[in-house]
This record gives structure tokens, C-alpha cells and sequence, in this order.
């Protein structure tokens, strides 16, 4: 007895210890994760590179039908411009895996992009999922607010009302834009995070 107890624990002792070199969770609270990725002309853009800014992180997938009632009402369309416009950097980020739902490159992704009406600062590629794994982003769309320290404000789901239908955008309470409009004048998010809903992410298998 004692023998498999002193084997079991020497066989616990060598297994490694991945846990200590684990990426911390993408939640409010905690400094943004950083990365690089490049948007649909090629261009790199890294995360650490915005210090300073308000960032805006939506994954979008332009197949799903949540993801399609924010931008046929407009909705995502105009909180793009509205805070762009206020020097927010809004970025776009597709973790399609080549082959599934929403995964578009060279022509077909500026069309995309443009039927859309879609105005991010940049619409950046993620085949690999390695950014969205790493955000733990579930589905389309999930959003992240980070401030200018690139700390997280807020994470989670763009509203309240987890549905398709374009007439509930009007009725939803905005968590994006709430957390930006809090944080903008200098006081407290009070919604920090909420379950975010949609399509799954269309990650590579």
C-alpha cells in the first residue's frame, strides 16, 4: 500500500507543470492579452501598440444571424463610427477557420466588409484562432472594452437580449456603449461582464 502511495506521488512530482506558464484569463479586471494580427490589406496590428486608447475587441462572423441583426439594424455600423470618431480603436476580429462560417480573404473579404457597412479601425484575421482561444471568445459576437492602460472594462455579450430579431436592438440595453460612456467621462463601469451569446466561434478542429 504504501509502495503505490510513494509511486503515485513521485508520478504526480514529474508531470509537467504547464499550469505555471498558462496565459492569465482575459476578465475585467486584469491587463488585455496581448497579440499581433493582420487586418484584410496585409497590415499588422499589435494590441501593446494602443496604449493610451480606448479598445473596442468584437468578434464578428458576418454568417451568423446574431452577428447579421447588429449590422442590418445599423446598430454595430454606427457604435463603429460613433466612437471611432471619438478616437476609440475599434478592432473587428475573425477566428473562422478557413473553410467555416464567416471566413473570407482577399476580394470576397473586402466585399464583406463593405456590404456590411461595417467601420472598424481594422478588420483583422484569425484563421488559427490563437487570439480568440485566447480572449475565450465562445461566440459571435463577444466584446471586450479596454482602457487606456490596457486594462479590461468590460467582456461579454453586446446587449442583453440574446435574440435575431432587429427589433430588440432598440429595447437592449448596450453594455459596449455603456462601459465606454462610463469610463469616457471618468466614472465606474457598472457592468463589468455578461454572458455573451451568438453563433459558437468557428474554430479550426
Amino acid at each position: 500500500m504504501h509502495k503505490r502511495l510513494l509511486a503515485s506521488l513521485i508520478g504526480l512530482a514529474l508531470l509537467p507543470l504547464s499550469f505555471s506558464t498558462a496565459s492569465p484569463p482575459a476578465t475585467p479586471g486584469t491587463s488585455a492579452p496581448g497579440f499581433t494580427l493582420k487586418d484584410a490589406d496585409g497590415k499588422a496590428h499589435t494590441l501593446s501598440d494602443l496604449k493610451g486608447k480606448y479598445v473596442v475587441l468584437e468578434w464578428v462572423n458576418f454568417g451568423c444571424p446574431f452577428v447579421r441583426k447588429h449590422y442590418k439594424s445599423g446598430n454595430m455600423s454606427t457604435l463603429q463610427k460613433a466612437y471611432t470618431a471619438k478616437d476609440v480603436v475599434w478592432l473587428s476580429i475573425c477566428s473562422s477557420a478557413p473553410g467555416k462560417q464567416g471566413f473570407f480573404e482577399g476580394a470576397d473579404l473586402k466585399e464583406a466588409i463593405e456590404s456590411n457597412n461595417a467601420a472598424p479601425t481594422a478588420y483583422l484575421l484569425d484563421p488559427e484562432g490563437t487570439v480568440g482561444r485566447l480572449y475565450a471568445a465562445k461566440t459571435t459576437p463577444t466584446m471586450f472594452v479596454i482602457d487606456p492602460k490596457g486594462t479590461i472594462l468590460y467582456g461579454g455579450g453586446i446587449d442583453d437580449i440574446p435574440s435575431t430579431d432587429l427589433d430588440d436592438v432598440a429595447k437592449a440595453r448596450n453594455y459596449v456603449r455603456e462601459a465606454l460612456d462610463l469610463a469616457m467621462t471618468g466614472k465606474s463601469v457598472e457592468v463589468t461582464s455578461s454572458k455573451s451569446y451568438g453563433c459558437s466561434v468557428k474554430y479550426a478542429d
